[in-house]
């Protein structure tokens, strides 16, 4: 049986991660996973340092779980390059991805191809944003 985190994140105290928690719990039971912690943050997205995130990166080192659950991409990251870290530093370690609202999975091929893509347009749009003239990009 793996073993699994979820993460949930609601971007202001007044919203409560309750449904994206009933959804994950249920992912988890559907796949016959168990579930060793939920990692939960209220505050935005755009924060790239949060103490649940960084409390599960820092579990995820330790090897205490195999696979992370998420309701969607942007409740781990708002973006790309941000996203792109976090799924890097994961495959690394050897721990699967999984996206409730995306169904993406990094544990099968086209998981694992479809954040591959994602990672190619993310970087040509990197490179193609430094080659435009600063006076271009800056009128």
């Amino acid at each position: 049986m793996k073993r699994c985190a979820l993460y949930l994140r609601v971007s202001t105290l007044d919203q409560h991660p309750e449904t994206q928690l009933y959804d994950l719990r249920g992912l988890a039971a559907q796949r016959s996973f168990e579930i060793v912690h939920e990692y939960t943050d209220k505050i935005s997205g755009v924060k790239a340092k949060r103490p649940g995130l960084d409390q599960l990166l820092a579990d995820a080192r330790r090897g205490k779980f195999d696979v992370v659950l998420v309701w969607a991409f942007d409740r781990i990251a708002r973006s790309t390059r941000h996203f792109l870290e976090v799924l890097d530093e994961l495959n690394h370690l050897g721990i699967e991805f999984s996206s409730f609202r995306e169904n993406i999975d990094t544990g099968g091929p086209l998981g694992r191809a479809i954040v591959v893509i994602i990672g190619a347009i993310a970087e040509s749009r990197c490179a193609s944003c430094a080659s435009v003239p600063e006076s271009v990009s800056n009128p």
